[in-house]
C-alpha cells in the first residue's frame, strides 16, 4: 500500500514540476508550484518526517508562494513591457538546460549503482533529533539561509517601490 500511494504522489509531482515550467501566466505556474510543495509534504509524511511536512506546508505554501503571487502581481508582467531576449541571454539558457541534463543522467546514473535507503532510525524526522542537528553542525548554513530570505523579501519591496519624478 505504502509503495501504491508513493508512486502515485510521485507521478503528481513530476506531472505538476513540469506544469510550472511550461505553464505560459506566471501566476498559473506559482500554484502549480504550490501544488507541487503539497505533494512533496505527502513525501515527507511518507518519509517518518512529520516536523519537514508541517514546515513545508506552513513556510513554504503559506508564506512563499503568497509573497510570489505579491511579487508577480505588482510587477505586472506584461508582453508590452517585457523586453526582448538577446542571443547572448538564449545561449546562456541553453547551456544551463544542458548542464542541468548531464547533472540529472549523472545522478541517475549514481543512484542504479546505490544500495536501497533503509530508514534504520524510526525517529530520524522528529523535532528533537532534527533541532540538535540544525543548531549543531549545521547553525551557519542555517543562519545563511535566513539571511538569504530576508534579502529576497528585501529585494522584492525594493523592486516594487516606484521612484519619486
Amino acid at each position: 500500500m505504502g509503495t501504491s500511494v508513493f508512486y502515485f504522489v510521485a507521478t503528481l509531482t513530476v506531472i505538476f514540476s513540469l506544469m510550472v515550467v511550461f505553464a505560459k501566466n506566471p501566476v498559473h505556474s506559482v500554484l502549480y508550484l504550490i501544488v507541487t510543495f503539497f505533494t512533496l509534504t505527502v513525501h515527507y509524511i511518507l518519509l517518518n518526517a512529520q516536523f519537514l511536512a508541517v514546515v513545508n506546508f506552513i513556510v513554504y505554501m503559506g508564506a512563499i508562494m503568497v509573497l510570489f503571487l505579491f511579487v508577480l502581481m505588482l510587477l505586472n508582467l506584461n508582453k508590452d513591457n517585457e523586453p526582448l531576449k538577446s542571443t547572448l541571454v538564449k545561449v546562456v539558457g541553453v547551456v544551463a538546460g544542458c548542464c542541468l541534463v548531464v547533472t540529472i543522467v549523472g545522478s541517475l546514473k549514481a543512484t542504479a549503482i546505490s544500495d536501497p535507503v533503509v530508514l534504520r532510525n524510526p525517529n530520524l524526522g522528529l523535532v528533537k533529533n532534527l533541532g540538535k542537528e540544525l543548531f549543531g553542525p549545521y547553525m551557519l548554513p542555517f543562519e545563511l539561509s535566513s539571511i538569504l530570505l530576508l534579502t529576497a523579501m528585501v529585494g522584492a519591496v525594493l523592486l516594487t517601490k516606484k521612484e519619486k519624478v
